[in-house]
């Protein structure tokens, strides 16, 4: 098995920068920088790495993510549901997931990581695009929120918005589509 591992030292901060001597203002600094050279390095990178590693003065973040192929689905516990009185309305049931065929032909922008999804660029802003719209190829189209990162979603291709797969501050897995774009447009 092969690990896609990308490791970065931000090299200013190392050699007694932000967080060196334990001063909460210096620690903050110092998650910051590490924070936003992840976000960097994450927006930045053609595929998402298996495993990332930024050291900043005396902070190490590591993250790691099991890929695709070997992440298995892990057990589910049994939940009884509530008991509801005969009189009461059967209580609403969540909606299936699309299926395949639910699902029109065209290019799917798939999420980059397990998150959040966010359709517009701050609360009471528009989506960064709608059903009907024309994108180009690399366009922001989303952000899925991990752990206070947010890291974009782009198109790998110009085309149309055929569908949006997802509702706004939805929960995504990693590579599950959320967009369907139509390259013929």
């Amino acid at each position: 098995m092969t690990l896609d591992v990308t490791e970065h030292d931000t090299a200013g901060a190392a050699a007694g920068g932000p967080g060196t001597d334990g001063d909460p203002r210096e620690v903050g600094a110092a998650l910051d920088l590490v924070r936003g050279t992840m976000l960097d390095l994450l927006s930045g990178s053609p595929h998402p790495p298996s495993a990332l590693r930024v050291h900043a003065g005396g902070v190490t973040i590591e993250a790691e993510w099991p890929s695709a192929a070997t992440s298995g689905a892990a057990p589910v516990a049994a939940v009884a549901a509530p008991a509801v009185p005969a009189g009461d309305p059967a209580p609403p049931t969540q909606a299936a997931p699309a299926t395949a065929a639910d699902v029109p032909a065209g290019v799917r922008v798939a999420s980059p990581a397990v998150g959040v999804l966010y359709l517009s660029p701050a609360p009471g802003e528009p989506p960064f695009v709608e059903e009907g719209d024309t994108v180009a190829e690399g366009r922001q189209v989303a952000i899925v929120e991990v752990m206070k990162l947010m890291i974009p979603v782009r198109t790998e291709t110009a085309g149309r918005v055929v569908r949006v797969l997802k509702e706004d501050a939805a929960p995504v897995e990693f590579d599950e589509p959320l967009f369907v774009i139509d390259p013929a447009g």
